[in-house]
């Protein structure tokens, strides 16, 4: 968290603040000692109130015009703030290109790669019974090469791990904050920012002129573990986060467009079979609540 933070610090061009929300938690050493970087501390260890009150914890304290959310372990790119303020509209939820991150040579992974672009939201249904299947986002390769010349372009959907957008369209979409109730205490969330944003009549998209690299897991896991009865939490949350999000999002119709709209605005779709529209009406009939 600290790399990270310095990183977001010494590596912006204009003014900026870094709110760091901890939750459950109070490192030692503590955060650096900088004007710009202010510090929320809430829930127990063992009983924290979860990503999701976190980031709206976070965003009502924000004073910026322009708010990101960004996960505890990235690194950003030379000017990363004015880059991604450039093209950014009053309705865009703008994501920066990806790259892998070597936490211990906090540098990019060089591995032959593709940076990600482009994600889709996949069919929820292509793995009946299958509890790790549900509306998620999955990278899509074919656009990398298929739009390599648009450097800022529609988005789908997007990891989570780093969004930005103008501090008023966040505060229409989510008066109230992100939604802790269905999804529970973390699921969902860039299904959440991104579906919002699109069927309230704004966009998600991809800046390519900038980019930062997001902790690669690989065989090391998360770095750290859950107790056996925070796993239990984790689980169930998941679960309820999973079926709500496939359930809202698939038969909404609380926004100006719907999940109509935002599949034939990408259509053709990974996963997604040509009668989707049909598919998914059959589908929902014994899909778990």
């Amino acid at each position: 968290m600290q790399r990270t933070v310095t990183d977001l610090l010494d590596k912006s061009s204009g003014s900026v603040e870094v709110i760091v929300v901890l939750d459950g938690i109070w490192p030692e050493p503590m955060l650096k000692d900088d004007k710009r970087v202010r510090i929320i501390h809430q829930g127990e260890v063992h009983n924290n109130r979860g990503m999701r009150a976190a980031i709206n914890a976070g965003m009502a304290l924000a004073r910026g015009e322009y708010v990101c959310k960004v996960d505890e372990h990235i690194m950003m790119a030379e000017g990363w703030d004015e880059a991604l303020k450039e093209d950014c509209q009053d309705k865009d939820v703008v994501v920066p290109r990806r790259y892998r991150l070597d936490p211990e040579k906090w540098e990019n992974i060089s591995d032959g790669r593709n940076p990600i672009d482009y994600m889709y939201l996949t069919n929820p249904f292509m793995r009946p019974g299958d509890k790790t299947n549900g509306l998620r986002g999955k990278e899509w390769k074919e656009k990398f090469a298929e739009r390599k010349d648009v450097l800022y372009d529609d988005l789908m959907t997007c990891q989570g791990s780093f969004y930005f957008m103008k501090k008023a369209w966040w505060d229409k979409m989510f008066p109230n904050g992100m939604d802790e109730v269905g999804y529970g205490k973390f699921t969902g969330e860039a299904q959440e920012i991104g579906n919002t944003s699109w069927l309230m009549g704004g966009r998600m998209m991809v800046n390519k002129k900038t980019w930062y690299s997001h902790l690669w897991k690989g065989k090391g896991g998360k770095g750290y573990g859950f107790s056996r009865a925070q796993y239990k939490d984790h689980q169930e949350h998941s679960e309820r986060g999973r079926k709500f999000a496939v359930n809202y999002w698939l038969t909404t119709k609380d926004y100006e467009r719907d999940f109509t709209c935002l599949m034939e605005h990408f259509w053709p779709v990974p996963t997604w079979p040509d009668d989707w529209k049909e598919f998914i009406i059959k589908e929902l009939k014994t899909y778990p609540k």
